[in-house]
């Protein structure tokens, strides 16, 4: 039997003891907002009880704002019941962290670790966190808002017209 948007619904409800939990949708799929304290256990329920056993993508999100910069959306999917959803966390502007989903689907450690390099997302727990594509003591991050749009001055010559 398919599994439905329903289903998870009545799964974390305030009922279940899941208060907080938002739903919502992003271009036609299911959506759910966790508070970034809950990830890792809804996360085991997702891929436990759904059984989502792909974690597809993570990506990491600065929305520049004061309150909650930073955003983590984990595209999820079910092969059983050929069914896609995400769920979004929110991340302290100033410490931006969250639990590493590495324990639950070993394919995160990539993703969480270009989130980490590009965005400054720190994964707790991740068992190699460490920068993919910048230098390890690079500090910056270059899918900030803030990141300067010609770069850092003196770092890179950039070709002249």
């Amino acid at each position: 039997m398919p599994i439905t948007i329903e289903q998870i619904k009545e799964k974390f409800t305030d009922a279940g003891g899941f208060a907080g939990i938002i739903f919502s949708d992003i271009n036609n799929y299911p959506m759910m907002e966790v508070p970034k304290e809950r990830i890792l256990e809804v996360s085991k329920i997702m891929r436990d009880e759904f059984k989502f056993e792909q974690l597809k993508d993570i990506v990491g999100v600065d929305r520049f704002t004061k309150n909650d910069r930073f955003e983590c959306i984990y595209n999820i999917y079910s092969c059983e019941h050929k069914f896609r959803m995400f769920m979004k966390v929110r991340l302290d502007s100033k410490k931006p962290e969250v639990e590493s989903l590495y324990p639950v689907w070993q394919s995160a450690n990539w993703s969480e670790r270009e989130a980490y390099d590009m965005v400054g997302i720190n994964f707790l727990n991740h068992p190699d966190l460490r920068r993919m594509y910048m230098m390890e003591e690079y500090e910056y991050y270059p899918l900030r808002k803030d990141y300067p749009l010609m770069g850092l001055p003196g770092a890179v010559q950039l070709p002249k017209k």
